[in-house]
């Protein structure tokens, strides 16, 4: 896992300490003054009340008074409850989406690394040959402007007749930083014709891949017979070719570098150009986007065929990489987490309009709620998370029956967790969001109307 891998910035975690104290010192000041403004409502109705007794008008508007504020205190208690449960459930939240965030991240960072590092770049080679050029240029002699003409020597390069390029490449796993790795046994023949009247040397210049690791058994031949290197490091062999001859060069290696092949013609127009590449894995797939004339699956081998009979100019190289399955729907949980302390307003809210709730049910329904959350954040983690929810929302279904305390009322539960609680959560793990949370609400007001009503 790496360590790049980071949570959601400025997300409240309850794995945190110094988040916790600062919530912790908030929400005390803001509960002693709720207290104290309802102490302080109190004793202002004791004492108008204490004050006017001897006035039966007025003791007739305190005592409505007295009893508007017994009904507030009433519904203060579930407003309180309500606010007790919700602020540790939306810390919950906001710490599962914080880490299921950061468990995508790392799963992305660790596809990622699997096929990173350099690619192995075999060039095509070139067959150069030198020739004089005249060249003239002024200067000053004596006083006196003087054109002088030399010759200098500059290199051409003579287009190859034809390439017929094997490669089988074979995937492993470099163990330490978990990441693939590929072994390639590279075989080619470049057919070479002089087609100049009045130069006969040359050089053939084969180097081997960029981005390799290792490298072992790089030979070039020429008609079967081994050319040997005259400095080390310098990959360009010497050769005489008479015009109008052709001969023929073979160039071989084994090497291993990171988790892309490819062949690069390096803005050469290349001739009779045929390359057949064989993946010994799976999945594997053609690079750069030069589609492959042919494509054969055998197994988990995968052969990719280039071949061109006249000739051809690419810009991107030809090439083959390890296709990686994509890592889909990202973010869809660590939004539904941050969306659900809303929704169970939502339900909390339909299911007081549709029967009645002690404070005992509203403590039972919060916490099936969010420990239904909290299961299908783990089980999003091993399995799709439509599913995941279709199995929970029959448990939570199930026990949200014991809600009521008759049949009627029960069904209206039900009812009330289908339009506030299942639907939405649904909603947000599909594509069609907006049009799914548009029939849950439309679904709470047709109830809402029919129960009312």
């Amino acid at each position: 896992m790496l360590s790049s891998a980071q949570g959601i910035p400025g997300l409240p975690d309850l794995t945190h300490p110094i988040e916790l104290v600062q919530f912790g010192t908030q929400a005390l000041k803001a509960s002693l003054l709720l207290v104290f403004l309802v102490v302080a409502l109190g004793v202002a109705i004791a004492l108008m009340s204490f004050s006017l007794r001897r006035s039966q008008p007025q003791q007739v508007i305190i005592g409505e008074w007295a009893i508007g504020y017994s009904q507030l205190l009433q519904g203060l208690q579930h407003l309180t409850l309500v606010l007790i449960l919700l602020v540790p459930g939306f810390f919950l939240c906001s710490t599962l989406s914080n880490r299921y965030h950061y468990w995508e991240q790392a799963r992305v960072a660790q596809v990622a690394e699997s096929v990173a590092g350099d690619r192995l770049e075999q060039f095509a080679p070139q067959v150069r040959y030198s020739i004089q050029e005249p060249y003239s240029y002024n200067t000053q002699v004596n006083g006196k402007i003087v054109k002088v003409n030399q010759t200098r020597e500059i290199n051409r390069f003579l287009m190859l007749a034809g390439s017929q390029i094997q490669v089988k490449l074979d995937q492993s796993v470099d163990v330490p930083g978990r990441s693939s790795i590929y072994q390639a046994n590279y075989t080619a023949d470049y057919k070479v014709i002089n087609q100049l009247k009045d130069i006969n040397n040359f050089f053939f210049e084969a180097p081997p891949p960029n981005g390799y690791t290792l490298l072992a058994s790089y030979k070039v031949e020429r008609d079967g017979t081994r050319l040997q290197q005259t400095n080390p490091g310098d990959y360009g062999f010497l050769f005489q070719l008479q015009p109008g001859e052709e001969t023929t060069f073979r160039v071989t290696y084994q090497a291993q570098g990171g988790p892309r092949w490819v062949y690069s013609a390096g803005g050469q127009l290349l001739s009779n150009f045929s390359l057949i590449a064989v993946a010994n894995f799976a999945p594997a797939d053609f690079a750069s986007g030069i589609v492959p004339n042919e494509i054969k699956v055998n197994g988990r081998s995968t052969q990719f065929t280039w071949k061109f009979d006249d000739n051809v100019s690419v810009k991107n190289p030809f090439g083959v990489f390890t296709n990686t399955e994509p890592i889909r729907h990202t973010g869809v949980i660590p939004r539904l987490l941050l969306l659900a302390p809303a929704i169970f307003l939502w339900w909390i809210l339909l299911l007081y309009l549709s029967l009645p709730m002690s404070l005992k049910n509203i403590a039972i329904a919060a916490s099936i709620f969010f420990a239904c959350l909290l299961m299908l954040t783990y089980l999003a983690r091993v399995m799709n998370a439509q599913l995941a929810w279709t199995l929970i929302s029959i448990i939570l279904l199930f026990l949200t029956w014991g809600l009521g305390a008759s049949r009627s009322a029960s069904l209206a539960a039900i009812i009330c967790t289908i339009a506030g609680a299942v639907l939405p959560i649904f909603g947000l793990l599909i594509p069609f969001s907006g049009l799914t949370l548009s029939l849950a609400g439309l679904l709470s007001a047709v109830w809402l109307a029919v129960r009312h009503w």
